[in-house]
């Protein structure tokens, strides 16, 4: 672990990290020749994984929907129906991110793409920086949570549970975080004795006319995760849907451009790729873990705070934190996945409940200083607010997160309810 450390820092991008310590390690285990070979063996039987389609489909879906532009418009239906409220405009930021997020599946994208629209109006009438780029930067982490999401899978793909089980899991605790995102912004007004200006309200014929311009996306994300729910078809089927669905969504709006659309494909390609290769890192690195008992040191390290199930994960749950102040989300989740899951299957914890709140916590590192990349994303796009404006800002979602984390600890079933009843 040092020494993949080492190579992180150094600026070796992960999926070369991860491949050379897990081919030096399986090699000084079980030897060269051997360890080549099972090198080749899992990149070259992964590739080939009906299951791995799923990553460019989803991709392309998410691709397909910012191109649609449906984004200006979940900002703008959210805040007809919460103008007259206090703090409205922080409030319908917080929940456009989490529809956008629902089909887009990128915290960082949902971020990126949510401050160039709500930031110029929340300046426009006079909110402050801080609450106004924390709102973004919060509701950003969203995109991973709430389905589909990238990490998501990634963790179903390295864990063998069912992708589309994690994608109905998602869904209560996406929703409760954006309850609790609302209630701190509330906070953040009240603490910071923060006045506001609102709007007159507007007649109910307004309000459900600016829903039009969004029941596209909604009706896509239905579609989908509808059909993953009913068993209609399988998470793989459901992505081409999806894709297929943003495509339609894409041409009904007017929005099919030839280079914009070649620019999706390219980026979609891209990011597939960029994948790919880190997904056969954290399996070639997984080989090594198994071969040299990792796991099982590790779960000594962690029982010796305690043996209690409930000790265990709180251990874990601090090591992720510590963590997500020096590395992003997909890194931590490839980095201690193939570790750490083993051990909360042998405490009897149920694998689809671990990959929630493993998100969730990588939620957390998100917006956790110094390394919360969602900071970073919107300090690139609003260059004139610092990073110490954002993460001051940011201090109420944080004791949200916490909040959350501790539900979902305590109630395993607001996870599994959905999934038990598919």
């Amino acid at each position: 672990m040092i020494v993949l450390f080492g190579l992180l820092l150094a600026g070796l991008p992960i999926s070369l990290a991860l491949t050379a310590v897990g081919v030096l390690g399986t090699a000084m285990i079980i030897g060269w020749e051997p360890s080549l070979s099972l090198l080749g063996q899992t990149f070259f039987d992964n590739s080939r994984s009906y299951s791995l389609s799923i990553l460019p489909l989803f991709l392309m879906m998410g691709n397909f929907v910012v191109q649609s532009g449906v984004a200006r418009d979940l900002y703008e239906a959210a805040y007809a129906w919460l103008r007259h409220r206090r703090g409205g405009l922080a409030v319908a930021t917080i929940i456009a991110c989490g529809g956008f997020s629902s089909v887009c599946g990128s915290s960082l994208a949902t971020a990126s793409t949510m401050a160039k629209i709500s930031m110029p109006s929340m300046r426009r009438f006079g909110y402050p920086d801080g609450l106004s780029t924390a709102s973004i930067a919060a509701g950003g982490t969203l995109g991973i949570l709430i389905p589909p999401s990238v990490i998501l899978m990634f963790y179903g793909l390295m864990t063998q549970q069912d992708i589309g089980k994690l994608f109905i899991a998602g869904i209560l605790p996406g929703l409760i975080g954006i309850c609790l995102y609302v209630l701190a912004v509330r906070m953040s007004m009240a603490f910071g004795r923060i006045e506001l200006p609102v709007e007159p309200k507007l007649p109910l014929k307004e309000r459900i006319a600016a829903l039009k311009s969004v029941s596209g996306a909604l009706a896509l994300f239905l579609f989908v995760m509808g059909g993953i729910y009913l068993g209609v078809f399988t998470p793989t089927e459901s992505a081409g849907m999806g894709a297929a669905g943003a495509f339609l969504l894409v041409v009904i709006r007017g929005r099919m451009k030839l280079d914009e659309a070649l620019a999706t494909l390219y980026d979609t390609a891209k990011t597939t790729a960029m994948m790919n290769f880190i997904l056969f890192g954290a399996l070639t690195f997984a080989n090594y873990v198994n071969l040299s008992g990792m796991t099982t040191d590790m779960q000594a390290i962690l029982t010796g705070f305690g043996d209690h199930p409930l000790g265990v994960i709180l251990m874990i749950t601090l090591i992720y934190l510590v963590l997500g102040c020096v590395l992003e989300g997909l890194s931590m989740i490839t980095l201690t996945v193939p570790i750490f899951y083993p051990i909360v299957a042998q405490y009897g914890f149920d694998l689809v409940w671990f990959g929630i709140y493993v998100v969730i916590v990588t939620e957390v590192s998100y917006i956790t200083p110094p390394m919360g990349l969602n900071a970073f994303v919107l300090r690139s796009v609003v260059k004139d607010v610092s990073l110490s404006t954002i993460f001051r800002g940011l201090s109420m979602f944080l004791v949200v997160d916490v909040a959350r984390l501790a539900l979902i600890l305590l109630f395993p079933s607001i996870v599994l309810l959905l999934p038990s009843l598919m």
